[in-house]
This record gives C-alpha cells, structure tokens and sequence, in this order.
C-alpha cells in the first residue's frame, strides 16, 4: 500500500478516537455506497453525523479541511441519503469535517468542524 494511504487510513483511525474521546459512538468506517464512501458515521445524542477525514503529513499543499469541495460535499450528502434510507433514520443529522495533520513519530493534530457543509440535496 502506497505511504499516502498509510496516512490517510492513521487520520481515520485517529479522527475516530478523537470522536470517541469527546462522546461520539461510531456506527460505520469507511461506508460505501456506490462510488461515494462516508469516512465515519457517528452518532452524538439525537444527531447522526457523516464524517469526511482529511489526512496530510504537511501543509504545503494547503490545509486538509480546504480538500472538501462541492462535488466531494455531494458525493456524501448522497451516500448519507442512501444510509439514512437504509437504516430509516430521519432525524437530525450533519457533516462534519475533521482535519488530521500528521506530526511524525505518532503524533497528529487535529481540528473537528462541526456542521462543516450542508448540500443542497441530501
């Protein structure tokens, strides 16, 4: 497997602790619908939330959170139409964005964004 995806699978691995540590039960890694996959599924009280993970090991590129753009925001938005029809959810419900930086040696730093996008068609 390429050191990217080594990366970007330690972000995941690390976003979820992250969520776990702050009260969030994870209900789904890496879920595929079609095309579309949905890095996390979490929940938090009442609200079901679609996670998008964003991994870099530097900033020269930019920072993480600034990956998601519009066609990636939709490509969730409608992977989490087709989960939420699947499990008959149909309340409150976000997509967050949590930017992991891999510091090196095991260390990352990490940013959570809350309610990050809402497409417009879900």
């Amino acid at each position: 497997m390429a050191r990217h995806n080594d990366t970007g699978n330690a972000g995941e691995e690390e976003a979820g602790l992250f969520l776990e540590r702050h009260g969030y039960a994870i209900e789904q890694r890496n879920w595929r619908c079609g095309r579309a996959e949905i890095d996390l599924i979490a929940r938090k009280g009442d609200q079901l939330v679609f996670v998008e993970v964003k991994t870099r090991s530097n900033l020269s590129y930019g920072r993480p959170e600034l990956f998601v753009d519009s066609r990636k925001a939709a490509r969730i938005a409608a992977a989490a139409g087709a989960y939420m029809q699947q499990v008959a959810y149909e309340w409150i419900f976000r997509f967050d964005v949590i930017a992991v930086i891999y510091r090196g040696r095991g260390m990352f730093s990490i940013r959570h964004f809350e309610d990050a996008f809402f497409p417009t068609r879900v």
